[in-house]
């Protein structure tokens, strides 16, 4: 999504004690509802939900929230854009595996690609050698199990569809 896409109100950077923003991200203090404190929620600009929520410190008062200050808020922007680049590294991890399966013909490298459709998910099975030629390719279904075992039955039975 671009900036085209926010009104001119949402790009504004604000710089409140329980607001800021800027052209990327949002941190709105807020009451905790599982206690007496306060939480600050980091959102993404065009995203519905926050990235991060945690605790946020109580003011001097022991009443109303700490606020917002830029060290503050770099570092909260800093933590979040963690936790998605975790988020994004673990999906990517979930989608694609791949192992090594050493033959007769030298090692082979087997991968499974997930494609996530919704309405109909799917997997490739491929396999490439040591130069990274494909060898084979042929689709499974998206829980197909990819461990040393299937690769090598699979390498073993010349590349044809595993049945399941």
């Amino acid at each position: 999504m671009n900036t085209a896409d926010f009104s001119d109100e949402e790009a504004t950077a604000i710089q409140e004690p329980r607001l800021w923003r800027d052209e990327r991200w949002t941190a709105r203090v807020i009451k905790n509802e599982d206690d007496e404190g306060w939480a600050v929620a980091m959102t993404l600009a065009g995203e519905a939900e926050p990235a991060l929520v945690g605790p946020w410190t109580m003011g001097r008062d022991k009443k109303n929230p700490k606020p917002l200050d830029a060290a503050a808020f770099h570092t909260l922007v800093k933590t979040a854009s963690e936790v998605l680049r975790r988020h994004e590294q673990q999906l990517h991890a979930q989608l694609h595996k791949s192992l090594a399966v050493d033959t007769a013909a030298g090692r082979i490298r087997v991968l499974l690609d997930v494609v996530p459709d919704e309405d109909n998910p799917y997997a490739l099975l491929s396999a490439r050698d040591e130069q990274d030629a494909q060898l084979a390719q042929v689709r499974v279904p998206a829980g197909f199990r990819l461990n040393e075992a299937s690769a090598s039955a699979w390498i073993e039975n010349e590349f044809r569809r595993p049945s399941l």
